[in-house]
């Protein structure tokens, strides 16, 4: 499900069976830095957009989580600390952010949330076959990493 109005409607008809919430986790710059994060951003936005499609009904894809990559660690983690609570107070068992940013990997770990860390692989020169053939070919990598996350969870708590 994505945050729109229609999938919303049937987020709150079925929140028991939507336990999973993936946020993107998009960067912002305006220096010599800002087209790569752009393509970054692209690339895991469209990943994004695949896995809620291969799993919808069980995950929220949320809107991306902006932040600026001149913000420091302490500036980031005060804003994602923010985001886990109010997330885990709404009752999701697990929330995954996909990034193409290694630095939010202690951070995230801090908060006992799960990063998929992806290199952002640029495809701005890409036709859309072969755009969709690289999107296609990350996404069915890390189809069985979200059933095994699902399945050590449930493991737990058997």
């Amino acid at each position: 499900m994505r945050w729109t109005a229609q999938d919303f409607s049937t987020f709150t008809l079925s929140k028991e069976y939507i336990d999973t919430v993936l946020i993107p986790m998009v960067p912002i710059s305006f220096d010599e830095r800002g087209k790569d994060a752009a393509s970054g951003s692209e690339f895991i936005q469209m990943i994004a957009i695949e896995i809620e499609r291969q799993f919808k009904g069980r995950i929220l894809l949320l809107p991306s989580f902006v932040y600026f990559l001149n913000f420091s660690d302490q500036d980031k983690k005060m804003l994602l600390t923010k985001w886990h609570h109010e997330l885990t107070k709404k009752s999701f068992k697990h929330l995954f952010f996909i990034s193409s940013d290694q630095s939010w990997k202690s951070i995230v770990e801090q908060l006992k949330g799960e990063l998929i860390w992806i290199p952002s692989i640029p495809l701005e020169h890409l036709d859309g076959t072969n755009k969709m053939a690289i999107i296609d070919n990350q996404v069915k990598q890390l189809l069985n990493f979200f059933v095994e996350k699902w399945q050590a969870a449930e493991d737990v708590n058997a």
